[in-house]
């Protein structure tokens, strides 16, 4: 009985030892994922900041408008 017992817990122990392995690998790539993630909003950021710089005219060079 006490053997029978203790063979349980073995396995129980040993499915969660595996459990929490393939947990901490998920979180592992989920990580690399975030990571690769906030590098792209960094990289889009940039992007956007050029876009509108670039899409800007100095008020010197602007024409009126037709009403002036």
């Amino acid at each position: 009985m006490m053997e029978a017992k203790l063979e349980a817990l073995e396995t129980r122990i040993a499915f969660q030892d595996q459990e929490l392995q393939t947990l901490s690998d998920v979180i592992v790539r989920q990580q690399n994922q975030l990571d690769m993630l906030a590098e792209q909003i960094h990289l889009l950021e940039g992007k956007m900041r050029d876009m509108n710089s670039s899409l800007l005219i100095p008020e010197s060079e602007e024409t009126p408008p037709p009403h002036y």
